[in-house]
């Protein structure tokens, strides 16, 4: 036998909320789909007919249901912190780096190319290890 679809809710507040995010138009693509997934959810819709009304996929249905039955109505409709992996290189470091590659070039060389630059500021102490592309990408931003 298959499993009934639990349909969720929604409060005459949440009802309203979701009417004034529609006319708002403020929010990102990827809200205003949580905003209609959770809409039609209280319309009785079932999560694989919503997936083919919005264009997206049914773990994405579910997964907004879920979040909202188990966090409540603002989490279902705004994303989480993504963890991301933290900056290698301090800005103080970065600071170090740019103003090495500002200074005249050494003895015996016409300017700094990226591997001395690299090879430097290690010898100097101001990072363990860098690579010649990683000291690209800080002069890039910074220059």
């Amino acid at each position: 036998m298959a499993r009934q679809t639990e349909y969720i809710q929604l409060s005459k507040e949440e009802q309203s909320s979701l009417k004034t995010f529609f006319r708002s138009g403020n929010s990102s693509n990827r809200q205003q789909t949580r905003a209609r997934i959770l809409d039609l959810l209280a319309k009785k819709t079932t999560p694989p007919e919503i997936a083919r009304l919005l264009g997206c996929s049914t773990m994405t249905v579910y997964n907004v249901k879920r979040r909202f039955l188990r966090e409540g109505f603002d989490a279902a409709l705004s994303e989480r912190e993504r963890s991301g992996k933290p900056p290698v290189i301090s800005g103080e470091e970065r600071a170090r780096i740019t103003a090495l590659a500002c200074s005249s070039a050494p003895l015996g060389h016409a300017r700094w190319t990226l591997r001395r630059l690299a090879d430097k500021a290690v010898e100097l102490g101001f990072v363990q290890t860098i690579s010649h592309a990683w000291v690209k990408q800080i002069l890039k931003k910074t220059l």
